[in-house]
């Protein structure tokens, strides 16, 4: 007799996270151009591949063709004091931030 499996894979939900783009609230694309790469480089490090590895509660991306900052809600209780500088920096920058559902998927 043959046992079919289950090959349904859950549906993760939408997590919240905090999206920092690269455009100023005026419409300015933000400069220099790899300050997604540096600010996420706050949490990263180096593996034995000799690679950065960005954490999880700080990731650069492009969203739509701008440099964003993908910052996990998780990051305040955990590291408030970067987690404050960083949204410090976003507003004093006049960058455009926002909280939007993710899907599990876009955040990786």
């Amino acid at each position: 007799m043959t046992t079919l499996r289950n090959s349904v894979t859950p549906i993760r939900p939408a997590v919240k996270k905090i999206i920092i783009e690269g455009v100023t609230e005026s419409g300015r694309t933000f400069r220099p151009s790899d300050w997604a790469e540096r600010m996420s480089g706050a949490l990263s490090t180096f593996g034995r591949d000799h690679r950065i590895h960005y954490s999880p509660l700080l990731q650069p991306t492009i969203i739509n063709g701008i440099r964003c900052v993908i910052v996990d809600p998780d990051m305040e209780g955990q590291y408030p004091e970067i987690f404050a500088y960083i949204m410090s920096w976003a507003h004093n920058n006049h960058l455009k931030v926002s909280e939007e559902e993710l899907a599990a998927e876009a955040q990786n």
